[in-house]
């Protein structure tokens, strides 16, 4: 194998990070990369609320189509965007090194989440954010906000917001950093399962791609991806749920922090259970169990009917 080519979607991130991997697979495997760009109908529907069109699999999926059709060898999500359930004809051999797992605020005068004056519009298109957001400051104007992340950074310069959140590695990636106003602590807002890590996907049955694959695999990321996916499987949200989840190791042991918040902000419990670092996937389904029992069930019911 001489040669891949490595589906991705054309955002300015989303192209960073096939490049990013391009170079780790060179550097780990001396195999060479050419890099496709495929529209995902997440893509084309900007305009739309995540709400309303569904978040499984929108950002994938047509990538998902071009590896069982062989049109690429290989595809790169952000992990946050992938659905819990994969197509059996796919696997991912590799869940690259995560980055800073945390959101952030970018403001246009530069405020923290503690001094935007009250009222001010601030811009996110994940109901995760905006649950949290409104449960920490329910003051704000919270507002629904698409686009990649160089067109909502634009919306804060035109003034069209006070502030927008995003995702810290996304702007760690592209350079940005330095237009960041605050790095909000898990605490305050609780990252999205899979956030800040990349998966590599390819055809289950390409075991020397996959062989090749496993070389960027990081298992300390691994594990605390499957607890958080596994989370999410058993509470049965996709990406447009006001889950957030934090899975690491600290101290040789698996931890895993998750909340679940009401879109207005009012109904929020949290929990906090560890495992061996090989009991991911129990710790998951113990950690579904805890927050169903402290009140998560009756906000993801109330959350449903909200957005029926």
């Amino acid at each position: 194998m001489k040669h891949l080519r490595i589906g991705t979607r054309g955002s300015v991130l989303a192209k960073w990070q096939a490049e990013f991997v391009r170079k780790q697979i060179f550097q780990a495997t001396g195999i060479e990369g050419e890099i496709i760009i495929i529209k995902t109908t997440g893509d084309k529907l900007q305009q739309t609320s995540l709400s309303q069109i569904g978040g499984q699999g929108i950002f994938i999926k047509e990538l998902e189509d071009a590896l069982v059709e062989e049109s690429i060898d290989i595809a790169v999500h952000s992990v946050k965007d992938i659905p819990t359930q994969v197509p059996p004809r796919l696997s991912f051999p590799a869940i690259c090194r995560r980055e800073d797992v945390r959101d952030c605020l970018v403001s246009g005068n530069g405020a923290n989440l503690a001094n935007l004056r009250r009222g001010a519009r601030v811009g996110t298109g994940s109901l995760r954010r905006q649950a949290q957001i409104r449960h920490a400051r329910p003051d704000l104007d919270v507002r629904d906000l698409r686009g990649n992340v160089d067109t909502r950074l634009r919306k804060v310069e035109a003034g069209e917001y006070d502030a927008v959140m995003l995702a810290k590695a996304g702007l760690d990636r592209l350079g940005w950093a330095h237009r960041i106003s605050e790095t909000l602590s898990p605490e305050i807002c609780m990252p999205a399962v899979g956030q800040g890590a990349l998966g590599i996907e390819c055809r289950a049955s390409d075991e020397e791609i996959s062989a090749a694959l496993e070389k960027l695999n990081d298992a300390e990321t691994r594990a605390a991806i499957i607890a958080e996916r596994t989370l999410l499987s058993v509470l049965e949200g996709g990406c447009q749920v006001p889950l957030g989840a934090w899975g690491r190791i600290e101290r040789d042991e698996l931890v895993l922090d998750a909340c679940v918040c009401s879109l207005d902000g009012l109904q929020y419990v949290k929990q906090r259970a560890t495992a061996p670092r090989d009991q991911a996937r129990a710790l998951g389904q113990r950690m579904a169990k805890l927050l169903i029992d402290a009140g998560a069930q009756n906000i993801l019911e109330q959350v449903s009917r909200q957005r029926g």
